[in-house]
C-alpha cells in the first residue's frame, strides 16, 4: 500500500473515531501524518473537532502545521497562544513562513514574539517584517549562501561540509563581492562536476537575474513561470543580496491568489465550515448586490409593461435576449480579467482585443440572431417578431463584449478588482441593453 493510500486510510479512521467519539489511537495516528495532511484533516473538520485535533499534536510539528492551514484558521489559533508558545512552535520553520504566520497577531503580540526568539531569528525576522507582505521583501527567506567569485571549487565545497545542511529547494549559489553587491549565481550541478582546482568565477553566471526587493509578488510568480526558476536571489535598490525566493513561496501565492479572486467572485468564506452567522452576513452582501441589480433591470421592463401587456409573446421571449448577451459578456470579462491577470494587455494590444471582440461579438449575433428568428417564426408564426428578436440579439451581444472589455479596465483605473464586481456589472449591463433593444423595437413596430 502506497503512503498516499495509508495517510487516507489513516484520515478516514481518525474521522470515524471523532464522529463516535472513541480516541483511543487517534493521537499516535494523527502525529505520523504528513503536516500538510494533518492541515487538510483540520480545515475539513466541524468547528467542534478541530480544537481537540489541535490539542493533542505534538509541539514539535505544531509549527509546520501551522504554515500549511489557511489564514482564518492560523488567526483561530494564535489568538490562543501566547508569544512564548507562538515562538517554539515556529522555530523550525524558516524566516519568510514565520512572517506570514506572525503578521495575523496584532502588533504588541508580534514584538512579544520577537523578544522571545535568538539574536539572530530576530534580525532576520525583522527584516522581512519591514516590507509589504505581498512585495519580493515579504516573501523572501534571509537563510542564503553566498561565496565570491575569487575562491577556487575546492573552499566551496569545503564551506558546504561545514554548514551540514543546505537550505531547502537550493538549487544556485549566489556570488557576491566584499561589499555583498550580487554578481551572479553558481549552479549546484556545475560545481558537483566541474575540476575543484578552478575558480568560482571560471564556471558562474554572471549577472545572472534578480528580484528586485520592491517586486509584487504576483510580479515574482510570473518571472518564476517565464524563466523556470526553482530559487531566485533578491536585491535591494543598491544591489545587494538579501535574500532569496524559492518556487514554494511561489506556489503559495499562486494559490492564494487564485483562491482569493474565486472567493471574492463568489462572495464566498475562506473557511468551508465558517460559522452560520458569518457566512450569513457574508453572502447576504453579495445577495444584495444582485437584488439591486435584479431591480434595475426590473425597473426598465416596467417601462415597457404596456407594451408587454399587448404582446405576451414578448414576456416569453425577453428573457433569451438578456441571457445570451450576459453569457457574451461574461466570456469576455473572464479572457480580459485573465489577461489583465497574467500581464498581457496593454496599450500596444488594447484597440486590436477591441476589434477582435467587437467582430467575434457581431458574427456569434448575426449566427445566433439567425437561428432565433427562425425557432420564433416557426414557434410563434410571426415573422416580424422573429426580425425584433434577431435585431435585439445582434446589438445585445456587442453590448456583451464591449462591457466586457471596458468594464474591467474602468475597475483597474480606479484601483478596483475586475474579478470582483465585474460579473456583476456587466450582466447588469445586458440585462437592461436586452430588454431595452428587443421591448424598445417592439414598442416602435407592434404598438
Amino acid at each position: 500500500m502506497s503512503e498516499k493510500e495509508t495517510n487516507l486510510n489513516n484520515i478516514s479512521y481518525i474521522k470515524d473515531r471523532l464522529s463516535s467519539g472513541t480516541y483511543s489511537q487517534i493521537n499516535r495516528m494523527l502525529n505520523s501524518l504528513n503536516p500538510s495532511d494533518i492541515a487538510h484533516f483540520i480545515e475539513s473538520s466541524p468547528p467542534e473537532d478541530r480544537d481537540f485535533v489541535w490539542q493533542i499534536l505534538n509541539t514539535d510539528i505544531e509549527g509546520e502545521v501551522l504554515n500549511h492551514l489557511s489564514d482564518a484558521l492560523q488567526e483561530q489559533f494564535l489568538k490562543n497562544m501566547d508569544a512564548a508558545e507562538v515562538a517554539e512552535v515556529t522555530e523550525s520553520l524558516e524566516t519568510d513562513e514565520i512572517a506570514d504566520i506572525i503578521q495575523r497577531m496584532p502588533e504588541a503580540v508580534i514584538e512579544e514574539v520577537l523578544s522571545s526568539m535568538s539574536i539572530q531569528n530576530r534580525v532576520r525576522l525583522e527584516e522581512v517584517l519591514s516590507y509589504p507582505e505581498d512585495s519580493a521583501g515579504g516573501m523572501m527567506n534571509t537563510d542564503v549562501i553566498a561565496v565570491r567569485k575569487n575562491h577556487t571549487l575546492d573552499v566551496v565545497m569545503r564551506y558546504l561540509r561545514m554548514q551540514g545542511s543546505i537550505p531547502k529547494s537550493t538549487n544556485k549559489i549566489f556570488v557576491v563581492n566584499r561589499e555583498n553587491n550580487y554578481r551572479g549565481s553558481l549552479n549546484l550541478n556545475k560545481l558537483l562536476i566541474s575540476d575543484l582546482s578552478l575558480h568560482v568565477e571560471d564556471i558562474y553566471e554572471e549577472n545572472d537575474m534578480a528580484i528586485s526587493i520592491s517586486m509584487d509578488d504576483t510580479e515574482v510568480a510570473r518571472t518564476f513561470e517565464k524563466k523556470d526558476l526553482i530559487s531566485a536571489p533578491v536585491i535591494d535598490d543598491q544591489g545587494k543580496l538579501v535574500g532569496r525566493i524559492t518556487i514554494d513561496d511561489v506556489v503559495d501565492v499562486i494559490k492564494e491568489d487564485a483562491d482569493e479572486s474565486f472567493r471574492q467572485i463568489s462572495g464566498l468564506e475562506q473557511d468551508t465550515f465558517v460559522k452560520t452567522s458569518v457566512a450569513t452576513k457574508s453572502r447576504a452582501v453579495w445577495l444584495g448586490l444582485n437584488l439591486i441589480t435584479a431591480f434595475i433591470a426590473a425597473s426598465f421592463i416596467d417601462i415597457f409593461k404596456d407594451t408587454i401587456a399587448e404582446v405576451v409573446t414578448l414576456a416569453v421571449l425577453m428573457p433569451i435576449v438578456a441571457s445570451m448577451g450576459g453569457v457574451a459578456a461574461t466570456q469576455t470579462l473572464t479572457i480580459m480579467v485573465r489577461g489583465m491577470a497574467l500581464g498581457q494587455i496593454g496599450r500596444t494590444n488594447i484597440l486590436w482585443l477591441i476589434k477582435r471582440e467587437t467582430l467575434v461579438g457581431l458574427g456569434n449575433g448575426i449566427l445566433w440572431a439567425i437561428v432565433v428568428g427562425l425557432i420564433t417564426s416557426w414557434w410563434f408564426q410571426d415573422t416580424l417578431i422573429a426580425q425584433i428578436i434577431a435585431f435585439a440579439m445582434i446589438l445585445n451581444l456587442l453590448v456583451g463584449v464591449l462591457s466586457g472589455v471596458f468594464i474591467p479596465l474602468l475597475l483597474k483605473s480606479i484601483n478596483l478588482d475586475p474579478g470582483v464586481g465585474g460579473t456583476v456589472i456587466v450582466t447588469t449591463i445586458t440585462d437592461v441593453a436586452g430588454f431595452v433593444s428587443f421591448l424598445g423595437l417592439a414598442t416602435i413596430f407592434l404598438i
